[in-house]
């Protein structure tokens, strides 16, 4: 039985719903249910790696005979891709129902596909984030016709990668537009992530939890660089920085509030470490102060420091281990990177190497250790 199932049948003896013999009833029909599941990971693997292999394929077989095809051609064998990839999952979906959902993601990818090539077959000049936004719109539907995680997965990305897009396009004749849109994908980063937990565990919520895990170390790392990407200095008008600035906080914490309810106040937390981190990082080289300067060299690392312990202190809260996981690995990676970039450039060769040496082992141990305990009071909150 899983480790969820169990934590709750024990919630329910301990409060007196069910008696003893009921619970092992309970646990004895999963058991019993469990059983022909036990070499299922095989076969998802297999056959997540074989809907992987079979889009590659088609698109080197379309891409091979590209150029000898019409543009009629064209445009038939692009929705006839869309087309079979949907109707074979509907087929199985009563016979098998993972390789349904392979086949149904496999079609909502090459919908994409299919937007950007008829794009190109017609010389469609039009704007392109556009076909972002018809992109996920049809997994929209996809995902409201089908209730599979995936199409979810798929909502999830092509959305925030439509609304970047449009940044993008809008400030292209700018510099520095990067830790604008860094922060928006932070703080949506830490939505989908924190979107799993609690009784609210379902796939598309697992789903969101790796995407988000996925994001936010790049993103915080973007977010608490100076000055913007490569210190670059930004020139984009006021009023433009500001559209992008506070729809990179509201909608993030608008999806979050959907998601949690009340308990998005705590990611109204994360919300102000960006504004601070926004506020910290905008400095101008002319008036550059001794503070400022020392806050260049060691802030990034202090904040991202901040954001690990904040991280680990809110999966405590919430009983939620891959965030701790998250929290340390992201707490260890800043003290490394800190060494590597402030410290080991100051010392000898021989000498910076065996200090990175004590520093990794030593580290390790305690972060391990730590993370050992921390994960171990989650364990014990949950039984």
């Amino acid at each position: 039985m899983s480790q969820g199932w169990e934590s709750t049948l024990q919630r329910w003896t301990k409060a007196g719903l069910i008696d003893a013999i009921t619970a092992e009833r309970i646990r004895q029909f999963e058991a019993s249910q469990e059983k022909p599941g036990q070499l299922q990971w095989p076969v998802l693997l297999a056959v997540a790696l074989g809907a992987l292999m079979l889009g590659a394929g088609v698109l080197l077989f379309v891409s091979a005979h590209w150029d000898n095809l019409s543009p009629s051609g064209r445009f038939s064998l692009v929705l006839l891709l869309v087309a079979i990839f949907h109707v074979s999952g509907a087929i199985l979906s009563t016979r098998f129902s993972a390789l349904s959902t392979a086949l149904h993601a496999v079609g909502t990818i090459a919908l994409g596909a299919g937007i950007f090539l008829a794009a190109q077959i017609f010389n469609l000049q039009e704007h392109w984030p556009g076909g972002v936004l018809l992109w996920s719109v049809g997994a929209a539907l996809a995902w409201f016709l089908l209730k599979e995680w995936p199409q979810a997965a798929a909502v999830a990305l092509l959305l925030p990668a439509w609304l970047g897009s449009e940044w993008i396009d809008a400030t292209q004749r700018f510099r520095g537009i990067e830790p604008v849109l860094a922060r928006g994908i932070f703080l949506l980063a830490i939505t989908y992530l924190t979107a799993f937990y609690g009784e609210r565990r379902g796939a598309e919520r697992r789903a969101l939890a790796w995407i988000g895990a996925l994001a936010l170390i790049p993103s915080a790392v973007v977010t608490v660089t100076p000055g913007g990407w490569m210190f670059m200095k930004s020139d984009l008008p006021a009023g433009l920085l500001a559209v992008g600035t506070i729809l990179g906080l509201l909608l993030p914490l608008v999806l979050a509030w959907w998601l949690r309810g009340r308990a998005a106040w705590l990611n109204g937390i994360a919300a102000m470490w960006v504004l601070l981190a926004m506020t910290l990082t905008t400095y101008t080289p002319q008036q550059e102060s001794l503070i400022h300067y020392a806050w260049r060299e060691v802030g990034p690392y202090i904040w991202c420091g901040l954001a690990a312990l904040g991280l680990i202190a809110w999966g405590l809260l919430e009983a939620r281990r891959e965030r701790i996981n998250l929290g340390v690995a992201g707490f260890g990676l800043t003290v490394i990177v800190f060494y590597f970039s402030e410290v080991m450039d100051k010392l000898g060769r021989s000498a910076s190497l065996i200090g990175f040496g004590i520093l990794f082992l030593v580290l390790g141990w305690l972060l391990e250790k730590t993370r050992r305990q921390l994960v171990a009071k989650v364990r014990a909150a949950a039984a």
